[in-house]
């Protein structure tokens, strides 16, 4: 949410990698560009354009019958509901203009809306005499479900898509089925938010994060307070959270710390327990994915609210392979057949792309390749489903970076080296995905959060034909989606006076509604089970789903990035000996045996 940018155009596309980066963009690795804003409720029967149908119905209505009796319910609660959407405020003058009847009539029917509890207002000065209205829950959600009904109800009349199974759902019992409810749009705080200078974030500039900067003006609206957010490459946003943790007082009011991190912010104090400041009930655990909710406690305390769950999966080109009588490639020696099948330089088609970029990129490669190998990175306790990567913080852990599993796992990327595009040792997180979105690779590993490259541009090749599938995996392996993303913390040095309206503030921006707004707007990250069963958003991407099922699968795994506290380090080290065994420089064991001799002595010291 950069103050300092305009707010672009909204589009129903999104802008490709050739966009301009965002001036708050680091130097660093390579970040993400922003995508253009969409239409806020921009899919399926959404409030906005419910709304404004029947806006233009009753000016029809008003202007071509007469006589006719306006309906200042209605009109009014049109207004608030538009301009809630659109992120602008809501005088109470403004309201008894819309009504269309005369100023009493007016008058006394905004009070009744209010007394049915359909509107809040909020106080705009110290004294309370001015205020703005809002929407209250019970009208979002109220509105959400004629929403829906109305469209069902002119697809019946007047032709259109007609999907039978949702109407079957429907009018059979589906819609009273939890897992089946629409989620209402977020509706304002109660109360506005008092920070002086307003909310200050700090994040990673990747493409959901981009979203909730292009919806800043709505989010403004709602928390009432101006929003700046500073975005930075994935290193540098690391060290910016560290060197922030030196100042006296905190810059930022919120800070988003990738999964791997947590346990070295732990214990270098960077962040703060969240018991400590709220209660965690308020978040409903039980709905975010379980991985992602467990990834954000360190020693069973919860340090961070998950705002984004994004498994790094396998991309596929489900059309080529359809077209070959191939199967989809669920174990690594498929990968290396698959990759042989399509790759074809002289065509300028190649059979797979990945995070090889020297340091951070293909160190993450390498520990999320080892776990599809059947191994973490540290002998970490075997559990059923996997590894503990509960219980970091009382135990001191080896590394097995040239274990034989890992070895198999480093010979696997030599073979996937040879099946790449040219300029594969300089491919990092987005990188990779350019080729594939235009139809030069048959696959890429991605994190979900990087589809909206293809999937909202209807002129790339991969739009529509994209399967996905979790990390194929080695012989001794078992399929898993590794999960990425990051969560967001309360900074341990933020001033005393600033926590409960950040604590707000972070309920505010993990709430169900707003994480359904950044799907509806262009994200492909959904880190609660509610969100990933709305009907809505499922109609916008098959990832909903498919996360869902990979979490009810136990598929979905932090282990592969375990947060110790010198993870971090270990990452660089795999990055950099990992490459110059790409480049040919040493051979695979050799590589790993250095790893490992680096690895023991950083672990051997205590992170404080």
């Amino acid at each position: 949410m950069n103050d300092s940018q305009e707010r672009p155009t909204p589009t129903p596309e999104i802008e490709m990698m050739n966009a301009a980066i965002p001036n708050d963009i680091q130097s660093g690795q390579r970040a993400v560009q922003r995508p253009t804003a969409q239409r806020v409720f921009a899919t399926g029967p959404e409030l906005e354009r419910v709304v404004t149908f029947l806006k233009s119905l009753t000016v029809e209505l008003d202007t071509s019958i007469d006589p006719n009796t306006p309906n200042p319910h209605l009109n009014m609660i049109l207004h608030v509901l538009q301009s809630h959407s659109e992120g602008r405020l809501v005088s109470p003058s403004s309201m008894v203009a819309s009504a269309g009847v005369p100023y009493a009539t007016a008058t006394r029917k905004l009070a009744e809306l209010k007394d049915r509890g359909l509107l809040e207002q909020r106080p705009r000065t110290k004294s309370g005499k001015s205020f703005s209205l809002h929407p209250s829950p019970a009208l979002l959600d109220q509105f959400s479900q004629l929403a829906d009904r109305i469209e069902r109800l002119a697809r019946t009349s007047f032709g259109g898509t007609h999907d039978r199974d949702v109407d079957e759902n429907y009018y059979f019992g589906g819609s009273y089925q939890a897992t089946r409810t629409t989620i209402a749009p977020p509706s304002a705080l109660p109360q506005p938010l008092k920070l002086s200078g307003g909310l200050r974030i700090l994040v990673h500039g990747d493409p959901t994060f981009m979203v909730m900067d292009n919806l800043k003006r709505q989010f403004e609206q709602l928390v009432g307070t101006n929003i700046h957010q500073r975005a930075f490459s994935i290193d540098r946003l690391r060290e910016e959270a560290l060197r922030n943790s030196e100042r006296s007082k905190s810059r930022y009011d919120l800070i988003a710390v990738d999964l791997p991190w947590l346990g070295e912010f732990v214990k270098k104090g960077v962040i703060r327990p969240l018991s400590d400041v709220m209660d965690i009930s308020r978040l409903d655990p039980a709905d975010f994915h379980t991985a992602g909710w467990r990834a954000a406690h360190w020693d069973e305390c919860p340090y961070g609210v998950p705002s984004q769950t994004t498994p790094e999966l396998m991309f596929y080109r489900k059309d080529w392979f359809a077209a070959e009588g191939l199967e989809p490639p669920v174990s690594t020696e498929a990968v290396i057949d698959a990759a042989r099948y399509f790759h074809d330089p002289l065509r300028g088609r190649y059979g797979v792309a990945w995070n090889a970029a020297r340091g951070t990129a293909l160190g993450h490669t390498f520990m999320m390749t080892c776990a599809a190998f059947g191994q973490p990175i540290v002998d970490l306790p075997q559990i059923a489903g996997g590894y503990d990567a509960d219980h970091l913080g009382h135990r001191e852990f080896r590394p097995l970076l040239n274990s034989d599993r890992a070895l198999a796992a480093a010979d696997y990327l030599m073979q996937l080296l040879e099946f790449s595009p040219p300029d594969i040792l300089s491919m990092s997180w987005y990188e990779r995905v350019r080729p594939y979105a235009t139809g030069k690779v048959a696959m890429a590993y991605g994190y979900t959060l990087l589809a909206p490259y293809f999937e909202l541009d209807e002129s790339c090749s991969a739009h529509g034909n994209t399967g996905y599938l979790p990390h194929p995996h080695g012989p001794e392996g078992a399929p898993i989606a590794p999960v990425g993303g990051y969560v967001f913390c309360i900074p341990s040095n933020l001033a005393v006076e600033r926590i409960n309206d950040a604590v707000e503030a972070l309920i505010a921006f993990t709430s169900p509604g707003a994480q359904k707004l950044y799907a509806q707007s262009g994200s492909r990250t959904a880190p609660r089970y509610s969100v990933g069963a709305d009907p809505e958003v499922r109609r916008l991407s098959p990832i909903f789903e498919l996360v869902d099922q990979m979490s009810w699968r136990d598929e979905l795994q932090f282990w592969p990035r375990p947060p110790i506290p010198q993870i971090s380090d270990i990452i660089r080290i795999c990055g950099h000996e990992l490459h110059d065994m790409l480049r040919g420089i040493v051979s695979p064991r050799e590589a790993l045996d250095r790893a490992q001799a680096r690895a023991e002595d950083i672990m051997r010291h205590q992170v404080t």
